[in-house]
């Protein structure tokens, strides 16, 4: 289901990305809060990281913010989605923002997936750690690195060096996960919709189609 952030949202996600004190507002309050200046610059903020990976069109003109986990089986389940929505629609750029809710495990995939960038080897990474066992730990997140033709040397020393600010990425995903409302993984942001949960490929569809048509994307 395709939830309208900041147009018929209620509770802490309009309130939080809307800038509104914390009472209900009125579904006109709401058309009014979508288009607040601060509600655009929160979801450019979303959309937009230097650090956060990226796949799809570099210049799309619909961005897909997906919020996931690597030991999320409905992660992995909706990665076959994503892909086939990037191959049919060659203006979709993709933005992954890890949120490694389920332990320790899944804060070390997703510190591997990013510092994989420093090689340029992100791409690869993520589908190796999403074809991988569930249940991840430090072996099996080597051997990912492996799969993927990813120096591991080299990344445990990027992993090490860049800390603090792959640290401080994965800090403003789960701040921006908690905004957006999202109780768990998958989840996206879709123009100024939410999208949460596995979705099928029709629902991202529908939904990338709405971002187009209100030119927000």
């Amino acid at each position: 289901m395709i939830r309208p952030l900041l147009r018929t949202l209620t509770g802490a996600a309009l309130i939080a990305l809307a800038g509104l004190p914390p009472v209900a507002a009125s579904a006109q309050e709401k058309g009014n809060a979508a288009d607040s200046a601060e509600a655009r610059q929160l979801r450019e903020q979303i959309r937009t990281d230097a650090l956060a990976p990226v796949a799809g069109a570099r210049n799309g003109d619909v961005t897909v913010v997906l919020f996931s986990d690597y030991q999320c089986p409905y992660c992995r389940r909706f990665n076959s989605t994503l892909d086939a929505l990037i191959a049919a629609d060659p203006k979709v750029r993709v933005v992954y923002r890890d949120w490694p809710i389920q332990g320790q495990a899944s804060v070390l995939a997703a510190r591997a997936a990013i510092a994989a960038q420093y090689q340029n080897r992100h791409g690869a990474m993520h589908v190796a750690l999403m074809s991988g066992p569930v249940r991840l730990d430090a072996a099996s997140v080597k051997l990912a690195a492996r799969n993927a033709k990813v120096d591991w040397n080299r990344l445990q020393a990027d992993m090490k060096t860049h800390k603090a600010e792959i640290d401080a990425l994965l800090v403003r995903n789960y701040r921006f996960a908690k905004i957006m409302g999202l109780e768990g993984t998958p989840g996206m942001l879709v123009g100024t919709y939410v999208v949460p949960g596995a979705a099928d490929l029709k629902t991202m569809q529908q939904a990338v189609a709405r971002a187009r048509k209100a030119n927000e994307g």
